[in-house]
Formats: structure tokens, sequence, C-alpha cells
């Protein structure tokens, strides 16, 4: 694109964000803070889900000192079900690392806040240009699409490869007077234009500059690899009761759902029956000797790189006392306690299956 498309691209893009962008909780009156707890939910997160989820938080931690100072665990519970926990396990810590180094600001400069825990080039590009000013381009999955379409970029935008071709077009269509907005315009018009399937070219601000558009070949970008069959996996988990309650067990807080509670259980072996996964799997985490009294359940559940089907058995203490092998933590715990806790997605499939369950009593 020569330098008078470029300026006629930016005029464009930047008048029609101005008058048509979404009206955003996280545009009104955007501070670093705000605008990093936004950016950080927006990864891997559609804006409709995060927008209640944005607004609660920072009602609850409105400053990086507040949220510095709360809880993992009660961190996790405000951001649970949105899935991809390590977003919320890196973003406390690394308001920890910003008061113990920064004196609770987020430095204005961006090799400093990337330093940061979870703070990865998108995330700094961002921040650094919508909160400061910084002539730093984003690329998101939004802006690789807009760029695939309108230089019809045959470099894969799911390969780590392609990435300094996407950042290099990113850079030069920046508009350097306004990079914050000229970012977010980009982004807005991946999300609502230039979508992955059935763009509306023809209200697109910018499609006179489209090549993909010019040549009928929308659909033809981005070019995507070939995707790999998605492992799946099988697992037996255990609601052990006790009485009236039942045992709940804490993740590490390392690794997938870090730091969020479950109920006991594992992958099923090669040839062996649910049940006996289950109980084996219990013995082997917790240490208990349990019966397995009931089926309760089988649930599907899919992440993003595997999915899980859960079989899901009602069990009675029988003897011992809880060693944690694996979990670090556990609570014996009455159905109608869920709600104090944060449990993955997949365990919300099952609550419901519980409150009339008597297989154990």
């Amino acid at each position: 694109m020569r330098t008078k498309e470029r300026l006629h691209f930016r005029r464009r893009l930047l008048e029609w964000y101005d008058v048509d962008r979404r009206d955003l909780p996280w545009r009104h009156a955007p501070d670093p803070y705000r605008t990093w707890v936004a950016e950080v939910m927006l990864q891997q997160t559609q804006v409709a889900t995060v927008v209640p989820y944005y607004q609660r938080f920072v009602a609850r931690y409105p400053d990086i000192l507040t949220l510095a100072r709360a809880p993992l665990e009660e961190i996790l519970k405000s951001w649970e079900n949105m899935g991809y926990y390590s977003r919320a396990r890196n973003l406390h810590k690394a308001a920890g690392q910003l008061v113990s180094d920064f004196e609770g600001v987020i430095p204005n400069d961006y090799p400093s806040f990337k330093s940061l825990p979870g703070v990865g080039d998108y995330i700094a590009a961002a921040v650094m240009s919508i909160a400061f000013g910084h002539t730093i381009a984003v690329v998101d999955g939004n802006v690789k699409r807009v760029i695939s379409r309108l230089f019809m970029v045959d470099a894969p935008v799911d390969h780590s490869s392609s990435a300094k071709t996407f950042k290099k077009r990113a850079t030069e269509l920046l508009d350097a007077s306004r990079p914050g907005d000229f970012n977010q315009a980009m982004m807005e018009l991946g999300a609502t234009m230039c979508k992955p399937r059935n763009p509306l070219c023809h209200n697109c601000p910018v499609r006179e500059h489209c090549l993909a558009q010019r040549n009928s070949r929308q659909t033809d970008f981005p070019v995507r690899r070939r995707k790999k069959k998605i492992p799946e996996y099988h697992i037996a988990v255990g609601v052990i009761y006790h009485g009236d309650r039942m045992l709940i067990t804490r993740r590490k807080e390392d690794g997938l759902l870090g730091g969020l509670w479950e109920f006991p259980g594992g992958k099923v072996r090669d040839g062996e029956a649910p049940e006996d996964a289950c109980k084996r799997e219990i013995e082997e985490e917790v240490n208990l000797d349990v019966d397995v009294t009931g089926f309760i359940t089988h649930v599907d559940h899919a992440y993003s790189h595997f999915k899980i089907g859960v079989d899901v058995f009602a069990c009675r203490y029988r003897a011992g006392n809880v060693v944690l092998n694996g979990p670090i933590d556990h609570r014996w715990i009455l159905v109608d306690q869920t709600g104090d806790y944060a449990f993955p997605a997949v365990n919300h499939k099952i609550f419901p299956h519980l409150k009339n369950n008597d297989k154990a009593k």
C-alpha cells in the first residue's frame, strides 16, 4: 500500500471508529489499570462475555493495590466460568509485583511492563498504545484477519513463523498520531465487520483498499494450517459422601485450572472400568477407601487443545484420613456450599445432578 493509500486508509478507519465504535465500559474514561484488566479478559474470550465480568471485577478491585492484597482464591472465584484461569493468576501475581517494584503504578515503558507475569507482546502493545499513546501496533486475531484480507497474505495466521509478517504490516498501517485509537479501530473492524465468516464487506469503511474484496476472495483468507485431531480423554471422578458432606480438593496453583476446586478423580486407564478408575484415583489422590455406590451422570467438556468425557460416581466413605497427593487442600462441604468455591466449568455441569442424589446415603 502506497503512502497516499495508507493515509486515506487511516483517515477512513478512524472516522468510522469515532462514529460507530461499540459502547464498551473500558472505553469510558480509560486508565492504564482498567485497560490492562480489559485486555487480559479479552484474550480468548468474546466481548459479550467479558463485559459483565469486567464490570464486577473493577468494582470489586478498583485499583492495583486492592487487587494485589486480595486472596488468589477470591480472584479465581471472580473469574469463575470465564476460563483460561492462568490469566487471573498472572494478573494477581503481576499486581503484587507492581506494588513491590513499581509503587503500585503501571510503568510507562514497554520493557518494564512486558516483564510482568502474563504480559506478552499483545497485552504490552495494547496497554502502551491505548493508555500511554506509544506508537506500537497491536496484533491479535482480529487484526490478523483484517490484514490477511487487505493484502491477501498467504502466511498462516495460526503459525508462529508468520508473526513478523503480520507485525510488519500492522506497523506500516499504524497511525502514529492516534496509535491507541487506531489499534482499537483495527480490532473493532475485525470483530464487527471483517468477521471470520460472512464478512460485512458492503458496510466496511475501508473496502476499497481490500485486495480480497476486490478479487472476491474474502473466504480464502485468513489462511490456516490444517487442524490436527483433538485428543479425547476418559475421566472418572467421585463425589465422596461422609454423612451429609462431600469432599472437594484444590488443584496446585500452577498449570491447567490451577487453584480451582474439584472432585477427586483422573484418567481411566486402557481396559479399566470407570468405577475401578474412580476408586483407584481416590485412593491415590486423597488416601481414602470408598465404596462406589452409583453412577450420577456423564458430562463432556472441551478445552482449547483436548476434550474430556467425565463419568461421575457417587461414593460412600469407608475408612482413612485425607492425605493429599497432588491436590494442595481439601474441604468437606454441603451440596449448597459449592457456590462458595471457585470450580472449573466442567464441575458446574455436574452440580445440577447432585441436588437430589441419594445414591451414597
